[in-house]
């Protein structure tokens, strides 16, 4: 049932955390040998939920299998996705944690200027919680959003929230076949979520309009990095440039300018493809003259124009001009001057097209990739060369001492993965959660959100799915070599 741990292919020698990484067998780069999970029980209720390495902790909270009502009358929804953790109250933590709910209806929590949209179910929660996920206080941050996939923390202390979806009365309906005519305005933006209080409820409109997965800040430029996850179609990655820095004005204003990464003299290169080990690229960036487009429409009707015709707007922009095609780009991250971000099928043959694709676009397990803000060149560290290995891929975080934390999210085992600077791949932990209603395993559904506290004592995760549950996990993360 369990799964060894294995040797990066295809990694790259970079700076950072990962500098010296190169590709061999675990022992031929001093590994050690592989500390296999073993059951470990949920400090809530003695349940095993999680398999974790010897001397590993942990306790779930906010799980939705039961009805969960925070302080402020919010009945939690599930879909638990992206999160960040922040300094919170007397040496407590903060999380700011998404909710992926698609589909037009009521938004859930009590409503106010922080309602985006008040017949879309998404957003996020903020939780004040122990370091041993004892949740001490709880309230919705923002609402009336959709698909809140993942984001990223700004160092101001806040959150921003990306919706992973252009659904709105003028788009037609999307991959469930809804309707769309019950919403009140477009979406596909993202918010920014304080820690304490709640949201504005304003989208950043001017940071695009398409299928937002994750944000990172590089606190130098000031630039805001963006990834799309455009399931059926070719994705890109994109860079915000705020007109004012934020780390002057405390905030991501809305007077920029969104541009997409292409690859200097090799226009529209399939990234998604199969990459030769350490590939490195010269980058340059091209403007997206209309980031935020809106289309004809009559209240009440379904749009003319398509989900397909509209997810793919802002892309085909950036695609005219050469950027580069790349496969389903999910989380993100910045340590020390890079953007690390997944590819969650990439490695494969090159699609012959930009989409739609019904299965996804790219053919392989999953890639990892570091944008290089300084130099500005783009570089593959990491890329899977089977799903015993590494299996799509998902959101990523960083620990203090530069390992990067990858969660799964395929139909079969998923488990949390670190990727060292060594150049190992290695299990964190393996979800084991059983369905309290009907006893049945929930092996396939996704980790995400992963996030360590300040102090890097504990990482705190969720399971990703209609009944979502977060955990927090501690224990001696150094021996483990997270």
């Amino acid at each position: 049932m369990l799964r060894g741990s294995a040797a990066v292919a295809g990694a790259a020698a970079l700076g950072g955390p990962f500098q010296g990484l190169v590709a061999g067998p675990a022992n031929a780069l001093g590994a050690p040998a592989f500390r296999n999970l073993r059951a470990t029980p949920d400090l809530r209720d003695g349940a095993v939920r999680l398999y974790l390495p010897e001397g590993f902790s942990y306790r779930s909270f906010h799980d939705t299998e039961s009805p969960v009502v925070l302080d402020d009358g919010t009945k939690l929804p599930g879909r638990h996705d992206g999160m960040a953790a922040f300094e919170g109250p007397d040496g407590h933590v903060t999380l700011v944690r998404n909710h992926e709910v698609n589909n037009p209806g009521p938004a859930f929590g009590p409503l106010g200027d922080w309602t985006y949209d008040a017949m879309a179910a998404g957003g996020c929660t903020v939780v004040n919680v122990t370091h041993d996920g004892h949740v001490l206080s709880a309230w919705t941050g923002i609402n009336g959003t959709m698909m809140n996939c993942s984001g990223g923390p700004m160092p101001w202390g806040a959150w921003i929230t990306c919706e992973e979806t252009i659904n709105g009365p003028d788009v037609g309906p999307d991959f469930t076949g809804v309707p769309n005519t019950s919403l009140t305005k477009p979406h596909g933006y993202v918010f920014e979520v304080p820690t304490s209080g709640r949201a504005s409820g304003e989208p950043i409109t001017a940071a695009g309009r398409f299928a937002h997965e994750a944000v990172a800040l590089d606190p130098v430029d000031g630039y805001l990095y963006l990834t799309e996850d455009n399931f059926g179609f070719a994705s890109g990655f994109y860079r915000y440039q705020p007109k004012r820095h934020p780390l002057e004005t405390g905030h991501i204003d809305n007077d920029g300018t969104l541009q997409m990464l292409a690859v200097r003299g090799m226009p529209n290169v399939h990234l998604e493809a199969t990459q030769r080990q350490r590939v490195t690229y010269q980058v340059e960036w091209v403007d997206i003259e209309d980031p935020d487009p809106t289309f004809p429409y009559t209240p009440g009707e379904t749009a003319p124009t398509t989900n397909n015709e509209a997810i793919a707007y802002v892309g085909n922009q950036g695609r005219a001009q050469g950027a580069a095609n790349f496969s389903r780009l999910e989380g993100a991250i910045h340590d020390n001057g890079i953007i690390y971000f997944t590819s969650t099928q990439g490695g494969g043959p090159a699609e012959e097209s930009d989409g739609p694709i019904g299965n996804g676009y790219g053919n392989g397990f999953g890639q990892v990739w570091a944008y290089h803000c300084r130099s500005t060149t783009l570089e593959l560290i990491y890329q899977s060369p089977g799903r015993s290995v590494l299996d799509l891929p998902d959101n990523i975080t960083v620990s203090t001492r530069g390992t990067l934390v990858v969660c799964e999210d395929n139909d079969q085992d998923n488990y949390l993965r670190g990727l060292n600077r060594g150049g190992q791949l290695w299990d964190i932990a393996l979800n084991r959660v059983e369905s309290a209603r009907t006893g049945k395993p929930r092996y396939d559904d996704e980790f995400a959100g992963s996030t360590f506290s300040p102090d890097g004592r504990t990482l705190y995760v969720n399971i990703q799915a209609r009944d979502g549950l977060s955990f927090a996990i501690w224990g001696p993360w150094h021996q483990h070599g997270v």
